[in-house]
């Protein structure tokens, strides 16, 4: 199958590094079409971009990693993907569920580089009225505001359904990338701090964009590799790099993934497992080093064939591809670490 990858202010050697979708856009305003919005029906199976009892690009494994790949079905994940709505507003501030193009191309960047760093657990990820990506960069902060609230019904809407009709009890790993991250703070705050399902809560990867100091008054952040009931995240950026970004957007917790730490400690790459890039079937090892600094995690320039034309230094939409191998064996401990306790108690 053809991939659709979208790229936006990117080089060629770009695609080589990157297999998702680009989360930037202009500041070009149309009127918000919020009014007619209606809460997704997800007992229509259609409306899930990734459900374990039907085949999907996050079922897909790496061919590198197809010999140690093991299906463990007592454990949950339920991903949210970033934006992909970011073409023509054309007066739409929503995403239309039934815009094929645009749900071919979630499934195959996000649902693949994405959501497959979690399928040795069960992946449960809902197609939602996304809002579209002027809605974080418009200057009418109102109308950005009400198209991410209305996003995130629907989100709400799916996992709802997804713990009455499928849970059935298990334990559940959150995990979401950029808008999807903003939807999953609400999601923790909502139904697992505090709450009961806290005590179900194997951690909550929240990655891409910031998590404030503070936000959460009883949900700990993760602050070391078998830590659970927690949550952690980063956003990726070149060494030495400070985003242009409003003061609003630089007050963030980070979690380096490389060494799974909330301090300022350096991860050398010789901790780097491996990145899947723009060929989904091929690991890349040591690609690069990473440290937290101050509300971003620093890396240096990657390391892959023809990296050095690559001028970017946001790497926003690799914070998940980049350390794919990372993860996927962090997820592991943890869940052994989760399993190890509740036996224990």
């Amino acid at each position: 199958m053809k991939r659709i990858i979208y790229a936006t202010r990117l080089t060629w050697i770009g695609l080589i590094f990157l297999g998702l979708i680009s989360c930037t856009g202009t500041k070009k305003v149309a009127d918000p079409n919020i009014s007619v919005f209606k809460v997704t029906d997800y007992q229509v199976l259609a409306n899930w971009a990734a459900l374990p009892q039907h085949e999907d690009p996050s079922d897909e494994v790496p061919a590198p990693l197809s010999g140690i790949y093991i299906k463990d079905s007592s454990v949950d994940v339920f991903f949210i993907h970033p934006t992909t709505y970011t073409g023509k507003l054309n007066g739409r501030w929503m995403a239309d569920l039934n815009d094929e193009k645009l749900n071919t191309k979630t499934d195959e960047s996000s649902i693949r580089y994405q959501a497959s760093v979690f399928n040795e657990f069960n992946v449960y990820a809902p197609r939602y009225q996304q809002a579209h990506i002027q809605s974080f960069y418009t200057e009418e902060k109102q109308r950005g505001e009400a198209a991410q609230k209305a996003a995130y019904k629907d989100v709400r809407s799916a996992f709802l359904y997804y713990l009455e009709n499928w849970n059935n009890g298990k334990p559940i790993i959150l995990a979401a990338h950029s808008q999807g991250a903003l939807h999953a703070k609400y999601l923790l705050r909502e139904f697992f701090e505090g709450k009961p399902l806290q005590e179900k809560l194997v951690a909550a990867y929240i990655i891409g964009l910031q998590v404030e100091p503070g936000f959460f008054s009883q949900l700990p952040l993760c602050e070391d590799s078998l830590q659970t009931g927690c949550y952690l995240g980063w956003r990726t950026f070149r060494r030495d790099f400070e985003p242009d970004y409003d003061s609003s957007f630089r007050k963030s917790v980070v979690v380096n993934p490389l060494n799974w730490k909330a301090d300022t400690s350096y991860a050398p790459v010789q901790l780097h497992k491996g990145a899947i890039l723009r060929n989904f079937n091929k690991v890349y090892y040591k690609v690069s080093d990473a440290q937290v600094h101050e509300d971003l995690l620093w890396i240096s320039r990657p390391k892959f064939p023809g990296s050095r034309l690559y001028k970017s230094r946001n790497y926003h939409i690799g914070d998940i591809n980049l350390f794919y191998l990372n993860i996927r064996e962090n997820l592991r401990a943890r869940v052994r670490a989760f399993k190890n306790k509740n036996t224990e108690g």
